[in-house]
């Protein structure tokens, strides 16, 4: 059963559709030679023999030519024709048994010629049936189920037929054939064992090649598209910006860049987890999607910043109103599974100009939409002549921040801190100020946000400590030094292991306390509470600054090792006049006694204030009606005057604050 499987198996059609394929096109060159060398073998052969009847002289070999023609004229028509690999199969299918039909056919006429010729007709059948069937084996070699039926079908009749004559020529003859015929096969079968694998190879190389590309476009895809929200990403922008603005320079038009970012979306993923802010996210990409026009182009920059490419309607009217209806798109509440989120977006708009560089471009819309969050949060702005102006001086600002000296042109100025109780100053904040030499004196409120942008915080903060460290070296041990930390200061475990080493390079006691606001703690609290132990453990004390302007203050109160809370100023310009600023108040004091913490008030500048917060229990003041940041030499000189007896002195102490 095995064997004949193995036949039926060796004379069939194979399956993989590849070498079906190849073994067509070959055919489509090769058969219609097999049938045109075999069509003019048979027309000689029967010109030959013209003792022989009509019918095996001119109506079978009539007859063969039609089939022979007809076949030729098929295979012509498919050589340039794309064919179905089932369409193939029946076209090889159909030469298999048609080459077993004109095998047998043409060997039967041949030998039937026989009796009808003398001894050179007769070597003609002979020659003509050994050559006839080498080369239509030749020709059918990429069959191999076909070339061997052929074969069989030619040798077997003419081995019998010429050994039964008993002429030993023709006995000769027919060994030899057989002989030539085996070889023929032999290297047949393995030029088509050959050529399969070939075919193969190929076919395998191909599925690498399709398989590589489809990885390259997915790489390609996934290093220009932003997985999450499916918009293209940041690699992406760029690109595309660089050629439509190049396109729009080379025709003479406008384009204009938008920066979308969103208002306070940490507080998300603080509330309501990352999971509910990556869908929140995903919906404004949709929002932003459904609003724009089919020429717009839209990408996700990073985390919540999104830019747009417009092409059309680049005036400043057109801009303001993309950016009013984009920023209104925002507003409406997002409905999640945890509750409903609310946000609102800020957006700015830059038209190019000629000669603009995709730089300078994003660099102006990066900018007017800072200022549209620091101005008009919520809101959009369009890039004007007067940002112009503004963004020059940041950018030299930046500049000369970058390039800095910090430890000669930054200085630190002391403003005192008083304890009441104590009827004397009680320690200093140490305040940072920048001298360039380029800009001249650069206000704190421009330099320190301008700092945490440029990720050079940390660099002017230990600055800023190492001169404190310094200076509390001098001062008596009952007073102390506060210094602030940014944000980027205690989320860095690095920058907390360089203030820990600088802190020790002083030895101990350390009078250096640590002032932090609610900012600082929001992005990682836990991270945040290990920074703040580690400078614990040099002796410091921890304040939280700006008590009462976060969103969730009480929590940090409970959760970080604090000493002290510093009540905002904002209450205390309110304190005279506000009953729920004093009742803030209160509650304030209240809780940090009870906590065992002190409470310190900042921005006091007038006496009425200090009256109103001494009522209410306050102890440690700070404020221009205590002094201003001063010098160092200033500092020591209040220090060395410092009068006794305040309680009765105060106003020709301190003085109004002017």
């Amino acid at each position: 059963m095995s064997g004949l499987k193995t036949i039926k198996q060796f004379f069939a059609v194979p399956d993989d559709p590849n070498l079906v394929q190849a073994q067509a096109r070959a055919f489509t060159r090769q058969v219609p030679l097999m049938y045109g060398i075999l069509l003019v073998n048979s027309l000689a052969l029967a010109a030959t023999h013209d003792s022989a009847p009509d019918l095996l002289r001119l109506y079978i070999p009539g007859l063969l030519t039609l089939i022979c023609v007809l076949r030729i004229m098929f295979w012509l028509r498919t050589r340039n024709q794309a064919t179905s690999d089932a369409k193939a199969r029946r076209m090889l299918s159909s030469t298999v048994y048609i080459s077993a039909v004109l095998g047998v056919g043409f060997s039967t006429w041949a030998l039937s010629l026989y009796r009808y010729g003398g001894p050179f007709q007769q070597s003609h059948i002979a020659f003509y049936m050994g050559i006839t069937s080498i080369g239509c084996v030749f020709c059918l070699m990429h069959l191999r189920a076909a070339a061997t039926l052929v074969a069989l079908c030619v040798v077997i009749p003419f081995t019998a037929f010429f050994v039964v004559t008993g002429n030993p020529v023709f006995g000769a003859l027919a060994l030899n054939l057989i002989l030539v015929v085996g070889g023929l096969m032999s290297i047949l079968f393995g030029n088509y064992r050959d050529f399969a694998e070939l075919i193969a190879s190929r076919s395998e190389m191909e599925r690498k090649q399709r398989q590589t590309q489809s990885l390259s476009d997915e790489n390609d895809r996934l290093a220009n598209v932003d997985s999450m929200t499916g918009l293209p990403n940041r690699r992406w922008f760029d690109r595309h910006l660089e050629a439509a603005l190049a396109l729009a320079e080379a025709e003479g038009r406008q384009i204009a860049v938008a920066r979308l970012d969103l208002d306070s979306f940490k507080s998300v993923n603080d509330i309501f987890g990352q999971i509910t802010g990556d869908r929140v996210l995903v919906e404004v990409a949709q929002r932003i999607n459904a609003l724009r026009r089919p020429s717009t182009m839209v990408a996700r920059l990073g985390n919540d910043n999104f830019a747009l490419i417009l092409v059309e309607m680049t005036t400043e009217a057109a801009l303001q109103s993309c950016g009013d209806v984009l920023t209104a798109a925002m507003r409406p509440s997002f409905d999640t599974k945890l509750g409903i989120v609310h946000l609102s977006a800020s957006a700015g708009f830059a038209a190019s100009k000629p000669g603009d560089t995709a730089d300078t471009l994003y660099d102006r819309a990066d900018y007017v939409t800072w200022v549209a969050k620091r101005e008009a949060r919520g809101r959009a702005m369009v890039f004007s002549e007067c940002h112009a102006a503004e963004l020059s001086r940041v950018r030299r600002m930046e500049h000369a921040l970058r390039t800095a000296d910090l430890d000669s042109e930054i200085h630190i100025v002391f403003q005192p801190q008083f304890d009441v109780a104590l009827n004397r100053i009680s320690g200093y904040e140490v305040l940072a100020r920048w001298r360039s030499p380029l800009l001249g004196d650069v206000s704190p409120v421009d330099f320190i946000p301008m700092a945490e942008r440029m990720g050079m915080i940390s660099k002017i903060t230990q600055t800023v400590l190492g001169k404190a460290l310094t200076v509390s070296a001098k001062l008596p041990r009952s007073l102390r030094l506060s210094v602030n930390l940014s944000a980027h200061d205690l989320a860095s475990t690095t920058t907390i292991e360089a203030i820990v080493a600088l802190v020790g390079k002083f030895g101990k006691p350390c009078r250096i306390d640590f002032e932090i606001n609610e900012t600082a703690v929001m992005r990682d609290l836990e991270q945040a509470s290990d920074g703040l132990i580690a400078l614990l453990a040099l002796g410091s004390r921890i304040a939280l600054d700006d008590f009462g302007t976060g969103h969730s203050s009480l929590t940090h109160v409970q959760k970080l090792p604090l000493d002290r809370i510093k009540v905002d100023r904002s209450f205390v310009k309110e304190v005279i006049t506000d009953p729920t600023s004093r009742a803030i108040v209160k509650t304030t004091v209240d809780l940090c006694r009870n906590l065992g913490i002190s409470c310190v008030f900042e921005g006091i500048e007038t006496e009425e204030q200090l009256d109103v917060l001494l009522g209410l229990g306050g102890t440690v003041m700070q404020g221009y009606l205590f002094g201003r940041p001063m010098s160092e030499e200033a500092m020591f000189e209040q220090l060395s005057t410092q009068h006794k007896g305040w309680h009765f002195q105060r106003s020709q102490m301190f003085g109004a604050a002017s």
